[in-house]
């Protein structure tokens, strides 16, 4: 078993409802699942679009702490967005949608590939990310470097 931390985020629709209805989802591949709070988010990036509701949650995914069983994660959740609504061929980027799971952290497995990176390839600078993730795990330190993710969320500047 490998813990897992995955970051939600939703801003067409009912959110909120959205994001709850995806942790309960979460729940048939996660065990031992753990809910952040939920967070009211202007967007990042692109910025002529409603705000989000971001959380995060945690377990614990079957398998090794390997790139296959990364993939097997994200094949389930990205199943999970598609039943939320997600059809990525008609967003645009860091656009609206209804529902959007990252891979935040996948135990201390570190993989740069085009279209799996972990942890987040831009987790440090998303306080919508770390917030939810740091509730979770106050201590909890980016693998490969151990710089602690309270430390990075801190020099961040605050939202709007």
């Amino acid at each position: 078993m490998t813990l897992a931390v995955l970051g939600l985020g939703s801003n067409l629709g009912d959110s909120r409802q959205i994001v709850l209805d995806a942790m309960d989802a979460l729940e048939g591949i996660l065990t031992n699942l753990r809910r952040a709070s939920l967070y009211d988010t202007a967007p990042l990036y692109v910025s002529d679009q409603g705000r989000f509701v971001n959380s995060a949650v945690s377990g614990f995914f079957p398998g090794r702490e390997d790139i296959a069983a990364a993939r097997k994660l994200l094949a389930e959740i990205n199943t999970i967005e598609r039943q939320f609504g997600r059809d990525r061929s008609k967003e645009r980027r860091w656009g609206e949608r209804y529902l959007d799971i990252d891979i935040l952290l996948f135990g201390e497995l570190v993989v740069r590939e085009a279209d799996l990176y972990i942890p987040h390839q831009r987790l440090n600078e998303r306080r919508f990310a770390l917030e939810p993730l740091l509730e979770l795990f106050p201590e909890a330190a980016e693998p490969g470097t151990g710089l602690f993710y309270k430390d990075l969320c801190r020099a961040l500047p605050e939202p709007g």
